[in-house]
């Protein structure tokens, strides 16, 4: 594949963008090479500024579930913008999805939009502050939430020791107020919680972590850190920016049968718009203002455009019974095709999968954390992702990131990627 139109437009943007990118994986550093730019996209196909098609499996990092330009979406849009695009005021659509939120998730009574999965993590995080009226907070290794000071932390010097930042302007201060379990872990979890009696507000996780790769919950992981959380009046804080109405219309509160205090929302509740959002039960989100103490805001929160997109998107998910069949279907029919053409060709690795996110690992044994998933090797995956880049197959550029599946992607797709996957494993 030739990629003239991306690389000079790459050097342009690194002239007045740090990096040239707006968001640090997209720049490629993970893997070497120059940022594929993107003119356009359909269904489960994205087209680049030198006219070469993709299959995509990055799909906007998630929140494409039924494909690239959704009709209904695309029309919403189009429909909203024709009255306006803002108004710094309360909009009938905002309640509309509201309900709609409310309805298909469980054990929330009342949501808030935010702009993006960051906000939404980070006011969470304040709300479970001001509810509880403590000030420490539990996160997991290899989870991320957003490049907001809490969760910008990296490991101590032991189990119960307080996380230091891992980016500069991230104060100390800021760092010990944040301890750091390991994932699937939860005896750490237990030895943390016991090291800060009635200190900690809340623990924040992924319930599927998909930035260490796709790692789903050991058996009964979740189940345990409910009952931490009830005997130690700490607030459980699903992180569904990702996972949110992907794995399920509930996502995984419905998927696993487990009640969390507060939900992060992002991805997909935009269609494709920047959108976040959090929700709880009435009791935890009326201690927001205007009716509460706990102060959170936005200019352009519950945007128009953003909210017909996401009532459109929520409405076409609720209203279509068999989509996580199908998607369940398509991502097990990848994840046998590609452990069958790997294991051919003598290729170390681990496949993970649950519903419509899947990761390859190539690393030998169980991927459960982020300390197994680093142990993957990274060099093959360097020349896993050029291969399959110049096979037409766009993945994530970093060993540590999902693929996400959409519903827009057909069984010839698959078959395509399979393929792909078969001829560069031989040269691995």
């Amino acid at each position: 594949m030739l990629y003239k139109r991306s690389s000079a437009l790459f050097k342009a943007a690194e002239q007045v963008i740090p990096g040239g990118v707006n968001s640090p994986v997209r720049a490629f550093k993970a893997v070497g090479g120059t940022p594929i730019f993107a003119k356009s996209a359909k269904g489960a196909y994205v087209y680049d500024e030198d006219d070469n098609r993709y299959i995509d499996y990055i799909n906007s990092w998630g929140p494409m579930l039924l494909g690239h330009a959704f009709q209904p979406v695309v029309d919403a849009v189009i429909e909203k913008t024709k009255q306006g695009t803002s108004f710094g005021m309360p909009t009938e659509i905002e309640t509309k999805i509201a309900e709609l939120a409310v309805s298909m998730v469980p054990n929330i009574d009342k949501i808030r939009f935010v702009n993006s999965g960051t906000e939404a993590c980070m006011s969470a995080v304040r709300l479970a502050r001001g509810y509880t009226k403590k000030d420490k907070i539990i996160k997991f290794a290899g989870c991320y939430h957003g490049h907001s000071d809490a969760f910008l932390i990296q490991a101590g010097s032991g189990a119960v020791t307080f996380g230091s930042p891992n980016s500069p302007g991230v104060t100390e201060g800021t760092a010990k107020d944040t301890l750091l379990a390991r994932y699937n872990d939860i005896d750490n979890v237990k030895s943390l919680i016991e090291a800060n009696p009635n200190e900690i507000s809340c623990i924040i996780l992924e319930p599927v972590a998909g930035n260490m790769g796709c790692i789903p919950p050991k058996a009964n992981f979740l189940q345990e850190l409910r009952s931490l959380c009830d005997a130690n009046a700490i607030l459980l804080i699903f992180d569904e920016v990702m996972t949110g109405f992907r794995l399920a219309k509930g996502g995984c509160q419905e998927l696993f049968g487990v009640d969390a205090d507060i939900v992060c929302f992002g991805k997909v509740i935009g269609g494709g718009l920047p959108v976040g959002a959090f929700a709880a039960r009435e009791e935890i989100m009326n201690h927001l203002a205007p009716i509460g103490n706990v102060y959170q805001a936005g200019t352009l929160s519950g945007n128009p455009l953003a909210m017909a997109a996401g009532l459109a998107m929520l409405e076409s998910v609720n209203n279509d019974a068999e989509l996580f069949q199908r998607l369940e279907e398509k991502t097990a029919y990848l994840h046998k095709g590609c452990s069958r053409v790997l294991t051919a060709s003598g290729i170390t690795h681990t496949i993970n999968r649950i519903g419509s996110m899947i990761s390859i690992h190539f690393a030998e044994g169980e991927v459960v954390d982020f300390e197994s998933s680093a142990k993957g090797n990274n060099e093959t995956f360097k020349s896993f992702f050029h291969g399959m880049l110049n096979e037409g197959i766009y993945i994530a550029p970093s060993a540590f990131e999902t693929w996400f599946i959409t519903d827009a992607l057909s069984y010839k797709d698959l078959d395509e990627t399979i393929a792909a996957v078969a001829k560069i494993a031989k040269t691995l």
